[in-house]
């Protein structure tokens, strides 16, 4: 039998707290709910402003259909705090509505991991501000991460 991994694993160290937090910007970014779901436990437990997600077939769901209705979604990630097996997340990201009008999302997430490295709990609160499209930050292409380049939130005064 084997075991699933995601390294790092806990503990965590700050580095590994970076990178853990960099790897899932950048899978979120893929917009592919099943690469994003095997970062979880398959008994993951979520909850996403007001919904409850039980299991990593809920959560690919739950993606899919998200991603249908966020369109040119870009994501930022920045690590707030860590420890041993937790990670507190600040984020925000851009999209648009079919109608073309746009949006920011502003967000702070709490994980917690196994001790294989995958998240058994994230808690997520989200708010949405409409923005114009000018006033936009995030312009890379989003068919793939952002930039190592790109600047973070804190750089972008997020």
């Amino acid at each position: 039998m084997s075991t699933e991994t995601k390294p790092p694993a806990p503990p965590f160290t700050y580095d590994d707290a970076v990178k853990k937090v960099r790897m899932a910007e950048d899978a979120w970014n893929s917009r592919n709910p099943d690469k994003v779901k095997m970062a979880y436990t398959k008994d993951t437990v979520w909850r996403n402003r007001s919904q409850f997600l039980n299991g990593r077939d809920e959560v690919a769901a739950f993606l899919a259909d998200k991603w249908k209705t966020e369109n040119g979604y870009r994501l930022i990630k920045e690590i707030w705090a860590h420890g041993d097996d937790r990670i507190a997340v600040r984020f925000c990201y851009e999209h648009h509505n079919e109608a073309g009008d746009w949006f920011r999302a502003y967000g702070n997430e709490n994980w917690q991991f196994d001790e294989h490295g995958l998240m058994k709990f994230r808690h997520a609160s989200i708010n949405d501000v409409a923005i114009e499209e000018e006033e936009r930050k995030f312009h890379w292409d989003s068919s793939g991460p952002r930039p190592s380049d790109h600047p973070d939130l804190t750089e972008l005064g997020l």
